[in-house]
């Protein structure tokens, strides 16, 4: 006989000659011959050392226990005094009753969605985050969620949470803000067969999402190629004058011409415009030589119709002073004092009488 004690929150398992006999808790107990104990701490799983069928057919331990049977597609979150504690995967768990209260909560794995009863807080918990697929979609997105290659639902921003399972889950996100496109560095012939490089821009919006990433490749791709071949064709059907003279009604009417296409794409073109057109080498040379004769032209005509007004004012004032002898006496006054303020002296020379000579310089009677 040997006598063991279980101390309190363990309990004891017996077994004689490797069978299991009975459970003993809090208490000392009296051993026979070939039998042994097995202690156990009633806070933390029970592991158990024989199969546990056998060990369930005796009632007293049954009770004991919370047995726990998960599922290939389930899983478990178990709460110990309840706070989340841990997640168990398919399989048997046992746990002891008594000395922790414990709560489990069954998660069907076939439904990706994560039931609102379970607090969002946990998600970033170690144990559990490793059973969850996290996405994001920014402020300024908008995606769509496909779930085994097929089209579920359209996500607005925001954080999204979804069990991880055997399905596959996808999101494509979409900007939603204004974009630009360029288009650039195109080398076009006009009319006249005069070589242009054409840098062109867009701005566009993402208006159909499901459209733009579900019905269409590469939507912006496509896009580009839609205005690169308007761009195209209406060069093509302007010389390089009017092409020059004409640029923003270019813009307009591509962005006018590509709008159905656009549309089509789940986007809708805002604004378009031609940012550069680029000359070759010896075009700009002939135009700038074509624009110094126009300048010089210009020149010329401004320089003739100066020389012009003032000989029809010269004219004026002649007839003016033909028909008025004061007239004529103020012009000459004018012209005297004009002269004396340009003469510093005034040198006398001979006999004469120096106020004679001095009024004959600027008598004005003739």
């Amino acid at each position: 006989m040997k006598r063991v004690r279980i101390h309190a929150g363990k309990v004891g398992l017996v077994f004689k000659n490797g069978n299991y006999k009975c459970v003993i808790t809090q208490g000392s107990h009296w051993l026979k011959f070939n039998e042994h104990v097995l202690v156990y701490s009633l806070d933390l799983a029970f592991n158990t050392p024989t199969a546990l069928e056998v060990l369930l057919k005796d009632q007293t331990l049954a009770d004991m226990l919370h047995v726990i049977n998960v599922e290939d597609n389930q899983m478990v979150l178990m709460y110990s005094n309840n706070n989340f504690k841990n997640v168990l995967t398919a399989g048997r768990h046992t746990f002891w009753r008594d000395l922790v209260s414990y709560r489990f909560i069954t998660v069907d794995l076939s439904d990706i969605t994560i039931p609102e009863t379970i607090n969002k807080a946990l998600y970033t918990n170690n144990a559990l985050r490793l059973h969850i697929r996290t996405f994001e979609v920014a402020a300024h997105e908008k995606a769509v969620l496909i779930i085994d290659d097929t089209f579920d639902k359209i996500l607005d921003h925001g954080t999204y949470h979804y069990w991880r399972n055997n399905q596959t889950i996808k999101i494509v996100k979409a900007d939603l803000r204004q974009l630009q496109l360029e288009v650039g560095g195109q080398e076009l012939l006009t009319k006249d067969k005069a070589t242009v490089r054409i840098n062109f821009y867009a701005q566009y919006k993402v208006t159909d999402i499901e459209t733009a990433l579900l019905r269409n490749k590469d939507y912006e791709k496509q896009l580009y190629t839609n205005l690169q071949l308007a761009l195209r064709s209406f060069i093509g059907a302007y010389t390089l004058d009017e092409l020059l003279d004409q640029k923003d009604n270019i813009a307009k009417a591509v962005v006018e011409d590509v709008q159905t296409q656009a549309q089509k794409l789940g986007v809708t073109v805002l604004h378009a415009g031609l940012r550069d057109v680029i000359l070759p080498g010896d075009m700009k040379e002939i135009m700038n030589q074509v624009l110094i004769a126009q300048k010089k032209a210009q020149a010329n005509v401004v320089t003739r119709r100066e020389e012009t007004a003032s000989t029809r004012s010269l004219l004026n004032t002649a007839k003016l002073m033909e028909d008025n002898s004061m007239l004529f006496k103020l012009k000459e006054m004018e012209y005297v004092e004009k002269i004396a303020d340009k003469i510093g002296e005034i040198t006398v020379a001979g006999n004469g009488n120096v106020i004679e000579q001095l009024k004959d310089i600027f008598s004005v009677n003739k």
